[in-house]
C-alpha cells in the first residue's frame, strides 16, 4: 500500500506480552481490527511504545509480521527498525520489506551518538540499504536520543544521502523547529506528542503518530475535525481532555499505564517488559479509579 498520502492518526502500537514477558501476539488481530474500526489510518510498529528496543531481533521480526498480516493491506504499516547496531537495523529493514511493510523508521543510535547531521544521515543510510524501495520515516526524539539536529540542514542533505526519506516523526515540543523543517521543503512531518496535537496541527503537521490513539482515537478524530472546521474552542476543549487523560496515567509509567488501559478496554496487551515496571493489582485499580474520576471511559471511547 502506498503511504504517499498518509495523514490522520497513526497508532504507535503496543507489543502484547504475557506475565512472564514473553510475546503474546495472538491478540494482535483483535487490536488491529479495533483500531481500523475506530478510524486509525496507519500503524507504527516496534517503536518506543512497542518496546522495540527491549525486544530481540527475532521478536521484532515476529511482531512486525503479526501486525502486517493483521492489517492485510487495509492500512499502512510502518516498522521501526532503529537500534544501536546499524547492521542489525539494516537486517530488520530488509525483513520489513520482505514481509510487505509499507515503510520503515529509525531513531538515531543512542549510545555512540552521531556528532553531526552528516554523520546521522550516513548512519541512517546504512539502515535504508536494507529496504531502499521503502519510504523512510526519521524518528526525531531528542529527549530519548540526546541528538539535536537542524531540520532544514537535515532535509537538504537527505536529498543526496537518504533519498528514501519520506517523513519525520517529530516527538519534540519545539514547534518552531517543526515549522523550520516544513519551510525547508514539502516533506511530511507527523507530530509525536499526543497531548500537544493541536499545537502540532497549527504548526503544519500532516498528522500524528502516537500512543494514546490506541485507546482514545475517537477523541482525537473529533479534535482534528474541529480543527479542520476552524472550531478552535472545541478543539481546545478536546485537547484539554487529552491532557487530563495523560496526567491520569503518567504516574504509573507511560508504556506501563497505557498497556493497562488497553487491557481495561478489552484489548489485551499484558504488562511491560523489564526494565520497565510491572504494575501491581493495586496500582492498576488506582489507575482505573483515576480514569473513572475524569469520566475517561465516557468521552474517550465514543
Amino acid at each position: 500500500m502506498s503511504i504517499k498520502n498518509l495523514s490522520g492518526l497513526i497508532a504507535a502500537t503496543f507489543t502484547p506480552m504475557g506475565d512472564d514477558g514473553a510475546l503474546n501476539l495472538d491478540t494482535v488481530p483483535t487490536i488491529v481490527e479495533r483500531l481500523i474500526s475506530e478510524g486509525v489510518s496507519g500503524l507504527f510498529v516496534c517503536g518506543g511504545n512497542g518496546e522495540g528496543v527491549s525486544l530481540t531481533d527475532e521478536e521484532r521480526k515476529k511482531t512486525a509480521e503479526a501486525y502486517v498480516n493483521a492489517a492485510n493491506g487495509r492500512i499502512p504499516v510502518v516498522v521501526h527498525v532503529g537500534q544501536d547496531s546499524l547492521f542489525s537495523a539494516r537486517g530488520l529493514a530488509q525483513h520489513a520489506a520482505g514481509i510487505g511493510a509499507d515503510g520503515i523508521s529509525a531513531i538515531t543510535p543512542t549510545y555512540f551518538k552521531p556528532t553531526s547531521t552528516s554523520a546521522l544521515l550516513d548512519s541512517l543510510s546504512v539502515i535504508a540499504e536494507g529496504a531502499p524501495e521503502l519510504p523512510f520515516v526519521y524518528y526525531h526524539f531528542p529527549v530519548k536520543s540526546g541528538v539535536e539536529i537542524d531540520l532544514p540542514e537535515f532535509i537538504e542533505l537527505a536529498k543526496e544521502k537518504l533519498p528514501s526519506l519520506y517523513a519525520i516523526k517529530f516527538t519534540d515540543p519545539r514547534l518552531d523547529d517543526l515549522q523550520s523543517g516544513l519551510a525547508a521543503s514539502d516533506i511530511k512531518i507527523f507530530y509525536g506528542i499526543d497531548e500537544m496535537l493541536l499545537g502540532g496541527l497549527a504548526a503544519g503537521a500532516s498528522g500524528a503518530i502516537g500512543s494514546t490513539y490506541n485507546f482514545a482515537a475517537p477523541l482525537y478524530l473529533k479534535l482534528m475535525e474541529a480543527w479542520e472546521q476552524n472550531d478552535i474552542s472545541e478543539a481546545r476543549r478536546l485537547q484539554a481532555l487529552s491532557v487530563k487523560m495523560v496526567r491520569a496515567f503518567l504516574p504509573f509509567g507511560g508504556v506501563e499505564g497505557q498497556k493497562a488501559i488497553m487491557d481495561m478496554i478489552g484489548l489485551t496487551c499484558g504488562p511491560a517488559r523489564l526494565p520497565l515496571n510491572k504494575l501491581t493489582t493495586a496500582e492498576i485499580d488506582q489507575l482505573q479509579n483515576n480514569l473513572n474520576d475524569i469520566d475517561f471511559f465516557d468521552w474517550a471511547r465514543s
